[in-house]
């Protein structure tokens, strides 16, 4: 199974979904009981100038996403938006799965 939200499901969390703002991240989510574990990212040209920038982003907030889904530790039925913000330039992997693990949990409250 993917972890990569389709394009037309964005909306919905943007809509009906809850925001929680990190240093690295913007996380929106959205709790149904008919969604899975999935996620978007969105990483703003103005925050990122180049598109070797963006693309870096974005590969690192999902591979951090899948990661958290393989050790089990996203909440179920859940699908969740993360924006990338320009703090996020040159960090790694895991301080970006720390960020998102913390975002996560203050977010399901």
């Amino acid at each position: 199974m993917s972890t990569r939200l389709p394009g037309a499901k964005y909306g919905r969390i943007f809509d009906r979904g809850r925001s929680v703002k990190g240093r690295l991240l913007v996380a929106w989510r959205y709790s149904a009981t008919d969604v899975d574990q999935m996620a978007g990212v969105v990483v703003s040209k103005k925050s990122f100038r180049h598109a070797v920038d963006r693309n870096r982003a974005k590969r690192l907030v999902r591979e951090a996403f899948r990661l958290i889904v393989k050790d089990g530790d996203a909440p179920e039925s859940t699908e969740w938006v993360f924006i990338g913000r320009a703090a996020l330039r040159g960090r790694n992997c895991a301080e970006v799965k720390d960020e998102m693990l913390r975002l996560m949990r203050r977010g399901c409250d």
